[in-house]
């Protein structure tokens, strides 16, 4: 049996594992990945210390800093479940794994919110791609679409027009657009991207690959059609926490409830941290003090169980 379990190798994850090691908790961490939302970002800027960075690189040093304290890691492994049992607690991962632990803490994520349109599914990996700084190499020369107006769309859209395509289309379903204003700045300097509010992705066309994207313009109430080889989802995420069933309390998105004050969840033992938890601000830096905020109540809870 293990003192504490830690479910995610983001920010948050690793940051509760290092606190974990730290006050000599016997901890298991199982994640899919050492990325996390973060490890997908092309530029990081507000991590204090480094003034520019990649997201990969950023991640590969939380990872090197775990890495030198003895701790017991399932790495390529998600949790399908988790239930309550006895004075502890049972996960399930999806290689048939069962693991017991005293304490857990969530620290999840989100994973990628689809489309839904029609043609999705049948062009996933096909030119239907989810995390741009993985496959923007692959796009090079290629006429591409950014679906979705924030930050992470217009980051996207500045990235693949400097380094890798001719043309790039920013689909926005609003008419308004959610992005910093120096992310609006320099998509209106780059003439290479063309920003489209009001469209509403109806269709995502092609052969073998996608060759084109059909969408409704709601200002002209008229669908358009426009030729890519390439269609980048970034229109949010969904919390991961679908595992967990009736042991948390949800908000309206789907993000677990917890106590600000020490992560706990309605759930003795059971605690949550970063882009999975109702936090307000999803950030780098919020995420990690969060992970350890959850590590060091599992330590004053697991004190008080012995």
């Amino acid at each position: 049996m293990y003192d504490l379990v830690i479910v995610g190798g983001g920010p948050a994850g690793i940051t509760a594992g290092i606190y974990a090691a730290r006050k000599k908790i016997k901890t298991l961490i199982v994640t899919k990945d050492f990325q996390g939302q973060m490890g997908k970002a092309s530029v990081i800027e507000n991590w204090p210390g480094i003034k520019k960075t990649s997201g990969p690189k950023l991640m590969a040093s939380f990872k090197n800093h775990l890495n030198k304290f003895k701790i017991e890691i399932l790495e390529e492994e998600g949790v399908i479940n988790l239930e309550k049992q006895g004075n502890g607690f049972l996960i399930l991962t999806d290689k048939a794994k069962e693991v017991v632990s005293k304490s857990v803490i969530i620290a999840s994520g989100k994973n990628p919110r689809p489309l839904k349109v029609s043609g999705e599914e049948k062009f996933l990996g096909k030119g239907v791609v989810y995390c741009a700084i993985c496959d923007a190499p692959l796009f090079s020369g290629r006429k591409i679409a950014v679906i979705g107006g924030g930050n992470s769309g217009f980051e996207t859209a500045i990235e693949m027009a400097t380094k890798y395509s001719p043309k790039v289309y920013i689909l926005e379903s609003s008419l308004k657009i959610a992005a910093d204003e120096s992310l609006q700045k320099k998509v209106e300097n780059n003439e290479k991207i063309e920003l489209i509010k009001g469209a509403m992705l109806e269709e995502i066309k092609g052969g073998r690959f996608v060759e084109s994207i059909k969408y409704k313009n709601i200002i002209l109430n008229e669908s358009k059609e426009i030729e890519v080889q390439g269609v980048f989802v970034e229109i949010g995420s969904i919390p991961a926490a679908n595992f967990l069933k009736d042991l948390v309390n949800c908000n309206e998105k789907g993000e677990i409830e917890i106590n600000h004050k020490t992560c706990e969840t309605k759930t003795e033992g059971l605690f949550a941290a970063g882009d999975v938890t109702d936090i307000r601000d999803k950030q780098i830096i919020t995420a990690s003090g969060e992970g350890a905020k959850a590590a060091l109540s599992a330590y004053s809870f697991l004190s008080k169980k012995n």
